[in-house]
């Protein structure tokens, strides 16, 4: 059976409404995709272009790849799929609900493990100059006492961050019960709308206060801030010399600006371009710039190596890539961060952070705990990890 599309949702609820386990839901500024079915199920991007061809017209593809491209991906073309128009104001007619229950939060590694990983990641970089950044990240794991209520988080994510990329995609089963991929990420690693190219890298980033006075002060600190500016204009290079052969013009902002979420502050540039060849299509786009240094370092190969040898876990689908194309080669693709890897009442929640040469153990520690706040808040946990 052809994929088909329905009338459009009157809005984002509805699509949260029909969301079920194992389907797909993707929130961005652009707009609302809810998939539900498999026509296809692929594990591999560069299969896709294929598989929306023989689907047929107004076919769409959505699904998560994980940090180590060499890994299976998890893509569906579903059977169904709906659409709504972006969130916007509509945010407020979400309820708030706190999920209920008792939790077992386990970090790992524990903190005082991942200062000592930062400081031997800046080691390195002293010793070795042409390892200019890498990027750390923690795991933390968390139990509950019954099944987790996927919609209930989606619906807290989209009401507190309604700019975000917030989205829940099915994975692989693990164990017993369906496999989610949950979050909501302020990072688009790009986008395609024909021949036109938007890549939006976010580097740097200082928490958000409850106090007007404090919150401003960080946003000025961020953004004169010699190691987060350093930082950024190293992931801002990498993701323009990798669009760079797709695209007859480019256009690099010399400066940052400010980007906000609920819990952090951010250093954002807007990239644009115009494709070359017309028939690139968006997933080929986020292939050719995955993993961009803000989830992995550079030069790519020695931080990721790094990480493999500093890191005591398996990042999965974190600092993968989750989105969307469809049969005409557009689509969105964002850096899959702030998220959790959900089956049945066990959580797995990630943050990272990019360590400098002159990055402080103690400071990127706490810029871990601040952005994972982003899915603890979402699941009613107001603590610091």
């Amino acid at each position: 059976m052809p994929q088909r599309a329905e009338t459009p949702a009157a809005n984002a609820g509805d699509l949260l409404a029909a969301y079920r386990p194992g389907d797909s839901f993707l929130s961005s500024p652009d707009g609302v995709l809810h998939g539900s079915g498999a026509l296809a199920v692929l594990d591999r991007a560069d299969a896709l272009s294929d598989a929306l061809a023989d689907a047929g017209p107004g076919a769409l593809a959505l699904g998560a790849v994980p940090f180590d491209a060499t890994r299976p991906a998890h893509l569906v073309v579903p059977r169904t799929v709906r659409t709504a128009p972006p969130l916007r104001e509509g945010a407020a007619d979400l309820a708030w609900r706190a999920l209920r229950g008792a939790w077992t939060l386990t970090p790992d590694p524990a903190p005082d493990e991942h200062t000592a990983a930062v400081g031997r990641a800046v080691k390195l970089m002293a010793e070795q100059p042409d390892l200019r950044k890498v990027v750390l990240a923690r795991r933390l794991r968390l139990q509950g006492d019954r099944d987790i209520d996927i919609p209930t988080v989606l619906g807290n994510l989209l009401r507190r961050d309604p700019d975000a990329h917030v989205f829940a995609v099915g994975l692989p089963e693990r164990g017993a019960g369906p496999r989610t991929l949950i979050g909501a990420s302020p990072e688009l690693l790009v986008s395609r709308r024909g021949r036109d190219v938007l890549s939006n890298p976010l580097a740097g980033s200082a928490p958000r206060s409850a106090d007007p006075t404090k919150d401003q002060v960080n946003a000025v600190g961020l953004l004169t801030s010699a190691k987060d500016r350093h930082e950024h204009a190293v992931v801002v290079e990498a993701v323009a010399d990798a669009l760079a052969p797709h695209c007859s013009d480019l256009a690099v902002p010399a400066e940052p600006e400010l980007a906000r979420t609920a819990a952090l502050w951010h250093l954002s540039t807007r990239i644009t371009g115009r494709l070359r060849d017309p028939d690139t299509p968006a997933h080929a786009l986020a292939a050719a710039l995955h993993p961009t240094p803000a989830v992995c370092g550079t030069p790519t190969g020695r931080a990721f190596d790094t990480i493999g040898a500093l890191e005591p876990f398996d990042r999965g689908f974190y600092t993968g890539a989750v989105g969307h194309s469809d049969a005409r080669g557009d689509g969105t693709w964002v850096v899959t961060i702030r998220c959790a890897d959900v089956t049945g009442p066990d959580l797995d929640l990630f943050a990272g952070g990019g360590i400098m040469p002159e990055s402080d153990p103690e400071a990127e520690l706490a810029e871990t705990s601040a952005k994972l706040r982003t899915l603890l808040l979402a699941l009613g946990i107001d603590r610091t990890a």
